[in-house]
């Protein structure tokens, strides 16, 4: 069986992305090799499915389960993933020692344990941190973060979105309100105006809502008279396809987010108290937009804050964003 190199990410969708030129890094070093990747079940297969990696094994699965205790039961197939590996890097925190004991006890000739958070990393931007962790000196060009969705995946979402009803001459844009936490979402009541704005302008937005999101949607479609179509629980290739048909895509600091911009979709991204010049998507199709600057100096503190002034957002401002991303 052929040698590999193992990359384990258990992080969220958008820390994952953010991953992918540091990745394509590790692949490049090891071009002989199989590159694997250890992740949630629906990322792995989403960069499969775009090439980025040759195979997956979910974080969830059972065949995981011993690869983070120190006295955990190895299954054969992780024995036989180590066994063949060559290099593993696993973006993780490694407090006890238990992950860098189990890839050491099978032989693993290098390996680099590191969590993409540690204070000891110097670099601005989460993506930089992730080269950095692999003693990347030079950054890689931003192309090197672009997904290439195969041809299936975007005719999935073209068939999905004309099962709906959706697919029409105007302008289709993308909306999600939520977010991995509430606390980086504008107010149900100004997003709804925002979904007004766009359709004075001609637009057809659609709402997207995740697992997470029902609460979120629903506060924003009671604001709406006249009411967008709501996209529920898509399966994440399947969203990446739909996002492929859209003329713009509307979030705030999220995975989907991140998926937009890599996809090369025209992609308005809303900060508030999470670090732009840290976590925002790159590229010259991506306009970031947020309120006055975060005063508050811990995570609590923005739980706790009503007034959320850096999600403050001008209409105008938003209005003529979305003019600038459509028209480009």
């Amino acid at each position: 069986m052929k040698r590999n190199v193992v990359v384990i990410h258990p992080g969220a969708l958008g820390d994952v992305l953010l991953a992918v030129p540091a990745i394509r890094t590790i692949a490049a070093r090891f071009p002989r090799r199989q590159l694997l990747l250890v992740a949630r079940a629906s990322i792995g297969r989403l960069l499969a499915e775009c090439r980025v990696v040759d195979e997956w094994i979910a974080t969830e699965s059972q065949i995981c389960a011993g690869l983070f205790t120190r006295c955990g039961y190895q299954s054969s197939e992780l024995r036989s993933v180590l066994e063949r590996c060559d290099a593993a890097v696993a973006w993780t925190e490694d407090v006890d020692g238990s992950l860098g004991k189990v890839l050491r006890q099978y032989g693993v000739p290098k390996v680099w344990i590191q969590s993409p958070f540690s204070p000891s990393l110097r670099r601005r931007h989460q993506r930089e941190r992730f080269l950095e962790t692999i003693h990347e000196n030079s950054a890689i060009g931003i192309g090197e973060d672009a997904l290439g969705l195969p041809d299936h995946l975007r005719e999935e979402g073209r068939v999905y979105l004309e099962n709906k009803g959706i697919l029409q001459p105007r302008s289709l844009v993308l909306a999600h309100p939520g977010s991995g936490s509430i606390h980086k979402c504008l107010r149900p009541e100004r997003f709804a105006s925002i979904i007004q704005q766009l359709q004075h302008q001609e637009m057809a937005p659609v709402l997207l809502e995740g697992p997470a999101d029902q609460e979120t949607v629903e506060g924003v479609l009671k604001q709406l008279s006249k009411k967008p179509p709501v996209l529920r629980d898509l399966d994440l290739p399947l969203l990446a396809g739909v996002l492929t048909h859209t003329e713009l895509y509307l979030g705030h600091d999220s995975g989907v987010t991140h998926l937009a911009a890599l996809l090369g979709v025209r992609t308005v991204a809303m900060f508030g108290p999470t670090d732009s010049d840290r976590w925002a998507p790159h590229g010259r199709h991506v306009t970031i937009l947020r309120g006055s600057s975060c005063v508050c100096p811990t995570w609590q503190a923005v739980k706790n804050c009503r007034e959320k002034s850096c999600l403050d957002l001008r209409i105008e401002e938003l209005a003529a964003a979305f003019a600038c991303e459509v028209g480009a």
